[in-house]
């Protein structure tokens, strides 16, 4: 599964872990990914998506449906 999430576009970020020394190594900062089931009413039928925490808020506060739609305008395939 890609670290990205379908609504919020979420990706990986890099940086530097940085020890006691000062010693720097690379790392990555990957955002909290969860696959969720969620009913969509209009087509009867149930979507998987691949959602950030953040946005799984998100999808609590506005709704599935408008979710689908906000991915679908940009273009993705649910």
């Amino acid at each position: 599964m890609s670290a990205h999430c379908q609504l919020t576009g979420a990706r990986p970020g890099f940086g530097n872990t940085v020890s006691h020394s000062h010693r720097r190594t690379s790392r990555r900062f990957d955002p909290n990914i969860q696959r969720k089931r969620y009913w969509l009413a209009s087509e009867g039928r149930h979507v998987r998506l691949t959602l950030s925490a953040r946005a799984i808020k998100t999808v609590d506060a506005i709704g599935v449906e408008a979710v689908v739609a906000r991915i679908r305008a940009r273009g993705e395939k649910v």
